[in-house]
């Protein structure tokens, strides 16, 4: 593996908290990232070999049904903090909703209400998330990001209040 992928970085940088298993990095990814980088699970047991294959991670503990957990290695930390030191490149919002908001013209009333309304449903309860997130934390790193998944929220909330009816 000669670089790391943005999954690949985010699984070495929650690893360096101490070994977990495939179940607990994405349940990790979604409570730290969620606001601004989704996480899948396929996307999460796809890496885990990899990264294991380069070196970067060990196998650590088999846990209960065969769950298997998974540690950084020092060649995983020098890796991690080599991609931390990388230009970033161009941030893309890949964002299903906001494609579907572009076409709603082709809904009818009803059907375009329902999308607005459950998206604004989801969007609200993310919010309230974002807003605890950022209260809870003491990082200054952390309460960064969680204010930029509070602003992102209520960004989202302003783009369906934009909706015509």
């Amino acid at each position: 593996m000669t670089e790391l992928n943005a999954t690949s970085a985010a699984l070495l940088g929650l690893l360096h908290e101490g070994p977990k298993t495939g179940g607990q990095l994405v349940a990790a990814a979604t409570e730290r990232f969620g606001g601004f980088f989704s996480v899948t699970r396929s996307q999460v047991y796809r890496e885990l070999p990899a990264l294991t294959d380069a070196g970067l991670l060990r196998l650590g503990k088999q846990g209960p049904r065969s769950s298997q957990q998974y540690a950084i290695t020092a060649a995983g930390k020098r890796a991690f903090k080599s991609w931390l030191n990388t230009e970033p490149g161009p941030d893309n919002v890949r964002s299903p909703l906001i494609l579907r908001l572009v076409h709603s013209g082709s809904l009818t009333p009803k059907q375009r209400a329902a999308l607005v309304d459950s998206a604004r449903v989801q969007y609200a309860a993310k919010l309230d998330e974002a807003r605890n997130a950022a209260k809870a934390t003491t990082d200054p790193y952390e309460k960064a990001a969680a204010d930029f998944a509070v602003a992102h929220n209520r960004a989202v909330i302003k783009l369906l209040d934009a909706i015509p009816e």
